[in-house]
């Protein structure tokens, strides 16, 4: 794990648990991402490209998957409002379903959203082929 990312992890008990998890989780499934801390959470990138990254808010720890909004995954529900983001709260380290976090993670190999050039597009998003 990322030096920096596990330096992030060290949060109460619980999170931590949650944290550790899912970074080990990203990290066995995303073999080929860069992890850093961004935007001060941790986020994965593969090409550049943000992923998927997670942090803790006052709802519980959001995983958030940069082109999930197109995964269709219902579980996925908190939807942006702006680009194609998807995510959800955890609060306990049971509700994490490691079949679904695996297959999101494969999902958002291939099907990605160019937010690496946002800027230089002026805002739009192209999705990635």
């Amino acid at each position: 794990m990322n030096l920096d990312i596990a330096y992030y992890n060290n949060q109460s008990q619980t999170d931590q648990a949650i944290c550790d998890l899912l970074a080990n989780t990203i990290d066995n499934e995303l073999t080929e991402a860069e992890s850093k801390i961004w935007h001060a959470h941790p986020v994965w990138f593969l090409a550049g490209n943000p992923i998927v990254g997670y942090s803790k808010e006052k709802k519980g720890i959001r995983l958030m998957f940069w082109s999930g909004a197109d995964f269709e995954e219902e579980a996925l529900n908190i939807k942006g409002a702006k680009f194609k983001d998807a995510a959800l709260f955890y609060n306990e380290i049971t509700e994490i379903d490691l079949q679904d976090l695996t297959r999101w993670l494969q999902k958002s190999k291939t099907i990605q959203w160019d937010y690496k050039n946002i800027v230089k597009r002026k805002g739009k998003l192209e999705r990635i082929v």
